[in-house]
């Protein structure tokens, strides 16, 4: 299973108030639709699926929004491409592809949102590493 496009179609951030008292901080993910793609560009045997998916992140109580939507094709066995197609006609994504777009959405979709983050100067959703001095070890 391979990513072979990917593309944002919608950024909405809007911060509504600056106060960050009883702050909280959810974030969801809606896959909106699973279908086949038909393409003519590469010479393969594997066959292509399109995702539309959105990433939302809610600053509450009533902080700030951000707002993401997007495409992703991939390319992948047919059999593993018949499955999926299969399950989602009951919105049901098989496990495996389930976790893969997951990770995918996640790492596109956070690097954005931090970019965001940094321009309407909100708090991170998650925490980024960070070095901290080392504290003395005790003496027995």
């Amino acid at each position: 299973m391979r990513v072979v496009g990917f593309n944002f179609n919608k950024m909405y951030a809007e911060r509504s108030s600056s106060s960050y008292e009883k702050l909280s901080v959810k974030t969801n993910i809606d896959i909106s639709e699973i279908k086949g793609v038909k393409q003519d560009l590469f010479k393969t045997e594997e066959d292509f699926i399109g995702v539309k998916f959105s990433f939302n992140l809610e600053y509450d109580p009533n902080i700030a929004k951000i707002e993401l939507t997007g495409d992703i094709v991939f390319s992948m066995d047919s059999k593993t491409a018949e499955e999926v197609l299969k399950q989602w006609k009951t919105k049901n994504i098989p496990e495996d592809f389930r976790i893969f777009l997951y990770n995918f959405i996640l790492k596109k979709s956070n690097v954005k949102a931090f970019q965001f983050e940094e321009e309407l100067n909100l708090p991170l959703h998650i925490p980024l590493p960070s070095v901290r001095k080392e504290e003395p070890k005790k003496k027995e």
